[in-house]
Formats: C-alpha cells, structure tokens, sequence
C-alpha cells in the first residue's frame, strides 16, 4: 500500500468527487481513478459506491477513512520528527500560554530560552487560561502559563508575578500636559467600556462600576491586545493589567488617569507543571529572573 494511495483516498472521501479531488491533489482525475481501485484491491474490499459521476463512500470506505488519516497523520509526525533530529533537535518541549500572557512575557523569554537550549525543539500552544491546567494534567504539554491557579493537587502551582489592574484611556482625546483634568465618571460615562478580557477579575469589578457609575456602555471584548489596539484607536477604555500596557504608557500610545472611585485589583499568573522534568526547572528558573514591573 502505498502513501499516495492513501492521500488519494482521503481527498476523495472529503470531497465525494473525483474531479474536485484531483484539483485539490493536482493530479490527473484518472490518476484518482487508479489510486482508489490500487487502493480497493490492497483492501479486497469497495471504499466508494459508484452512481453515474457521483460517488459516494461504502460502510467500509467510512470505517477506513478513520484509519487512514490516523495512518496519514502517524506518517507526516514521524517525518517531522527525523527532519528535526537531522537539523539538531533532540527533544521535544510542549508549552501552553494564555492570550493575555503572550502579550507579557512571551518573546523574551522565548528567546532567551532557545538560545540556551538549542537541541530543544519548541511548541507554542496558545490557549485559553481555563484550558491550560487540563492540557498539563493530561499530559498534553510540559508546562503551562495562566492567569487561573490549579486545582488538581498532582498539578505544581508557583506565583510568578503579580499585576495591578490599571484604568486605561486614548491620549488623542484628552491633553494631559495642557489639557483640564481627567475627569474618570465621565469618562466611564460617555465611552465605551471594553470588558472580559481577563478570566478572573471582570465579574467583580462590573458590579463595582455600576454600583459607583450610572450609564455605563460595556463591550465584551475576549482578546487582550484587540482590546489595546481599540482604545489606542479612541474606540473607548478599560482595565487591563500593568504587565501588558506598561511600553505603550511609556511611549505615550496609552494613558493612565488617576482613578480613586474604588480600589482596582490585582491579578496574579501561575506556572503548572506536572513533572518536573530538567527542561522544565530550567525555564521557570528562568522566568522566575524576569521583571515584569
């Protein structure tokens, strides 16, 4: 049996029809032809039921389907496994990040990192918060970076950092040089609101703005950096953690008013790690160095 045989296959079953198949393979429709019946008589058995020039997979051909990507996927994961070993990655090394904390700390570390182990090769899985802890526990990755503590005891937890939440505004609208001062009701009064792009704080703080402001306009967005990108925009403001605005504070691309309505919170980002493994000690040991103030 041969891979392109069932490449073939694959595409066919996708798509039910040759014709669109060979476009996507750039093969010949004949080609096709051939490859499944090769295919069906390595199998002794039929993989699609013919009807005019619709085709359409057999019980068997459903069943093979499943088995033949698996066999697909087995074979492309092993070729990039030798590719890697030959270009002098001996390992390897799965992590999972939050949104938020890519924002922060991912680059640099990242960076610094790789340099130190260049037989290690890396992946990068960007997930949910409320997702990593899972992905660690089951073994999925090495080790995970989230803005959510664990709460499975077989899951090491360490505090890497703590952030103040800061009020975050446009400075086109308002001239902090020459300009009155800022006043935060009315701000929080006529802008909108850009709301739940952090898993943990957004409940309590929306029950103290309404408590402490009337007529506020939310907008739910889930992304950290849209969020920055849109108040940078004078699309509106928010509240987002230090960590992430402190370059364009510095820069002058945000700005922070003094906000005394109610006390902001604090948000915190954990590593979790399952077994702590040599590759693993050494990158918390790394990110522990990192100042993220």
């Amino acid at each position: 049996m041969e891979f392109q045989w069932l490449q073939t296959f694959i595409v066919a079953a996708e798509t039910t029809n040759f014709r669109q198949a060979s476009e996507k393979l750039i093969i010949s429709q004949p080609s096709v032809t051939v490859h499944i019946r090769l295919l069906e008589e390595y199998l002794g058995t039929k993989l699609f039921d013919r009807v005019n020039n619709r085709v359409t997979l057999t019980d068997a051909g459903k069943l093979f389907y499943q088995e033949a990507k698996q066999l697909v996927d087995q074979m492309e994961m092993s070729v990039k496994r030798v590719h890697a070993f030959s270009q002098g990655f001996h390992k390897n090394w799965t992590i999972a990040i939050s949104p938020l904390m890519a924002e922060t700390i991912l680059p640099y570390i990242l960076r610094t990192f790789m340099e130190k182990h260049p037989d290690v090769e890396m992946t990068i899985r960007v997930e949910e918060s409320a997702d990593i802890e899972q992905l660690v526990e089951s073994g999925d990755v090495h080790l995970g970076i989230s803005a959510i503590n664990t709460k499975l005891k077989n899951i090491e937890s360490i505090c890497i950092y703590e952030d103040p939440i800061l009020f975050v505004i446009p400075p086109d609208i308002y001239d902090e040089e020459s300009g009155p001062p800022i006043d935060v009701m009315d701000v929080l009064q006529k802008e909108y609101i850009f709301t739940h792009h952090h898993p943990l704080f957004w409940t309590d703080l929306l029950t103290q703005l309404t408590k402490h402001v009337k007529h506020i306009r939310t907008m739910k967005v889930t992304q950290a950096h849209i969020v920055k990108r849109f108040i940078q925009e004078g699309l509106g403001v928010s509240f987002l953690p230090y960590s992430i605005v402190r370059r364009e504070l510095l820069e002058g691309r945000l700005m922070q008013p003094y906000f005394d309505l109610f006390p902001l919170p604090t948000t915190s980002t954990y590593i979790m790690v399952k077994r702590k493994g040599a590759l693993e000690q050494a990158f918390i040991e790394l990110i522990s160095q990192y100042y993220f103030g």
